[in-house]
């Protein structure tokens, strides 16, 4: 029998997200020969209630054909993310509906959440003392409301065996096609990642796409040495002349930087290396050698290892990516 997976459509549920499951995991044929071209999963999609129609965060309803407790027949259980949690994202903590559906789902069922899907496992205290992720945006209220969860905001997606979460969006799509992957081998996820028109795996985590914008300056006393050395940040810049720019010693400097900011001010200037190099990356066609020198890495070689540290990939990669050329085709 095909593996069974249940997709739960919650109130507010993301469509894309909703159809990720039935895309991959629908489209993932055998490729044995005695068996070839048969499904290798049963995709269903349930509610917390009765069949009948389940709304989504667009102009549209969903009718779902059946009520929670199509979970008990479930191999695999998948929650996309939803905008309608409620006590669930704000206290972390089911509501009664969601608390009967789980009660559905046998023990040793494996268990995915898309995106913020993943609030509704944490409150049910299945991460519990596990690794997961979310959407970057939502990491760190996900780690206050759920201290027993290690929340790694950076990667695509975390396979703990049987539980396993993703990042926002379209990372669940990175995450089904590792399941299938670990199922059923490479070729097969790698002909439904063909299907799909996507890569059937992508470098690099979530870091490639997090904004970090200058924090609000303010009634910092650093404000005036952190501009200064904004202007500049392709020439070296010495923690001693930063300090003279506030006229403080070093120590003190350091010390006042740390509290406004969070970093040291080496921490600091490395990350805002990183994202000039960044927009240079984006948005022209400068070798990855006058990136690094415009940044204020001298070398190429600096330029990479400090981009892949704060990044997840490497400069070349985070080019492909992000910046469109004259010559690009959609």
């Amino acid at each position: 029998m095909p593996h069974r997976v249940v997709v739960l459509a919650l109130d507010g549920v993301i469509p894309f997200e909703l159809g990720i499951p039935q895309r991959i995991f629908g489209r993932s044929l055998s490729r044995e020969p005695l068996n070839r071209g048969e499904k290798l999963y049963d995709v269903v999609t349930c509610s917390v209630r009765p069949p009948g129609p389940v709304l989504t965060d667009a102009d549209f309803s969903v009718v779902v054909e059946h009520g929670p407790e199509v979970l008990a027949t479930a191999d695999t259980v998948v929650v996309p993310a939803s905008y309608e949690l409620g006590p669930v994202h704000e206290q972390g903590v089911l509501t009664e509906e969601l608390a009967a559906a789980f009660a559905h789902v046998r023990p040793g069922t494996r268990l995915v959440s898309i995106c913020t899907g993943g609030y509704v496992l944490a409150a049910a205290g299945f991460l519990d003392g596990r690794p997961a992720t979310t959407h970057w945006a939502s990491a760190d209220h996900f780690q206050r409301l759920f201290p027993r969860v290690r929340v790694d905001p950076d990667v695509l997606f975390v396979d703990d065996g049987d539980v396993l979460t993703s990042a926002g969006v379209a990372a669940g799509i990175d995450l089904c096609l590792h399941i299938v992957r670990r199922d059923h081998g490479t070729a097969v996820a790698n002909e439904v990642a063909r299907r799909t028109v996507v890569p059937p795996h992508r470098d690099g985590g979530q870091a490639q796409y997090i904004e970090r914008p200058l924090p609000e300056p303010g009634l910092a006393s650093t404000v005036a040495a952190r501009t200064w050395a904004l202007g500049r940040l392709g020439e070296p810049i010495p923690l001693r002349d930063m300090a003279r720019r506030e006229a403080m010693s070093v120590r003190t400097f350091t010390r006042r930087f740390r509290e406004e900011v969070g970093v040291s001010p080496g921490q600091w200037l490395t990350l805002q290396r990183v994202e000039r190099a960044r927009r240079l990356l984006e948005s022209t066609g400068l070798s990855v050698d006058q990136v690094a020198r415009d940044a204020g890495f001298r070398t190429a070689t600096s330029l990479r290892q400090h981009f892949r540290a704060a990044v997840g990939v490497t400069p070349t990669v985070y080019r492909k990516t992000f910046r469109a050329t004259a010559g690009d085709r959609a």
